[in-house]
């Protein structure tokens, strides 16, 4: 069963920006056990809405029988901080005020909250990590940990993400972030501020999780004969609605942000020179339908990393291919850990 902790901070913490949190803490889950040689370590990084119980959002993946089988692995996944499923966030107190932070919470970038993840890990005593693994956001996160942690990350499985976040992806952000703004509510200092603006912000992301050929599949309406309440407008409006429950627009407009920050060439003299401090055996899986992270930008990674994998899942899913196509992601680490082992 899987294992919740706190990692609680009680020291200063200076971000990328100079700003800084008097203390923090990360909420974690592990499952399974260390073994004596302390080498079967997975560490995963979860996606913008994901939280740390991997089992949750990639049960197909972990869990017994399954391709990281507690008995064999130690699965470590901690909540970004910033988060809201135990982290320190915009909705935590700060301790030198005594209230919540809301809007005075610092803008962090992924630096930052790799850096977090970093001290957890010391904390826990992880010298080795087997495989480094994290998809969209969490694939931003571990890549940029690999480079700043190069000796630490043994593998790394990088799955529908990027080395720098693109126009493109900045776009849409915004454009989830103007939807926030709209609500009249995101001035005040309260939990639920901006929860109508997330839920538009919500479906608008949809568009770029999913495909065209995903839309037709799922939401095409029977017959010929309907003029209003379409099937794919009620799920843009669930989709809003079903966040809505469980997330806040505070860290939704943080962690969005914190994807924009996303350039691991930045004071590295660029991209290339980043990706070539990584000594992580790295396999990067891209998503043909993914409009969010195109498969292009798993080949630059690829091209520039030493001696990397490169895995391309077939899905009509878009960008979400990376939670649905479980059993090619699968096949494609089987694949790239076998040939590990063929080569030595």
């Amino acid at each position: 069963m899987p294992e919740h902790h706190i990692f609680k901070y009680k020291n200063e913490f200076v971000l990328e920006s100079g700003a800084k949190l008097p203390e923090f803490q990360l909420s974690y889950t592990t499952i399974g056990r260390l073994n004596s040689n302390r080498d079967n370590v997975i560490w995963v990084c979860h996606a913008l809405t994901g939280n740390s119980d991997f089992s949750d959002w990639w049960g197909d993946i972990f869990g017994e029988g399954k391709l990281y089988d507690p008995k064999d692995w130690f699965i470590v996944c901690a909540n970004v901080l910033g988060g809201c499923y135990g982290s320190t966030g915009p909705l935590s107190v700060n301790p030198v005020t005594g209230k919540a932070y809301f809007h005075d919470f610092p803008q962090l970038t992924n630096r930052d909250i790799v850096a977090a993840f970093d001290l957890l890990r010391q904390n826990v005593g992880l010298e080795e990590i087997h495989t480094l693994i994290g998809a969209s956001l969490g694939g931003q996160h571990a890549l940029e940990w690999a480079i700043q942690k190069p000796t630490v990350f043994q593998r790394l499985i990088h799955v529908a993400s990027n080395a720098r976040h693109s126009p493109w992806g900045i776009a849409f952000n915004e454009t989830q972030r103007m939807a926030i703004r709209q609500d009249p509510t995101w001035a005040t200092d309260t939990e639920k501020a901006g929860l109508e603006g997330l839920k538009t912000a919500r479906a608008i992301a949809m568009l770029s999780y999913r495909h065209y050929a995903c839309y037709n599949q799922s939401q095409q309406e029977p017959g010929n004969s309907i003029t209003d309440d379409y099937r794919a407008a009620s799920y843009q409006v669930y989709q809003g609605e079903k966040l809505a429950k469980r997330f806040n627009a505070y860290t939704y407009w943080l962690l969005s942000k914190a994807m924009d920050s996303h350039n691991v060439g930045r004071d590295r003299g660029g991209v290339q020179k980043a990706l070539a401090h990584i000594q992580a055996k790295s396999l990067f899986i891209g998503v043909d339908s993914d409009l969010l992270f195109p498969i292009e930008e798993q080949e630059l990674l690829h091209e520039h990393v030493p001696d990397s994998t490169l895995a391309l899942i077939h899905s009509n899913h878009g960008h979400d291919g990376f939670l649905v196509e479980t059993s090619q992601i699968t096949r494609a680490i089987e694949k790239f850990y076998k040939e590990e082992t063929v080569e030595v």
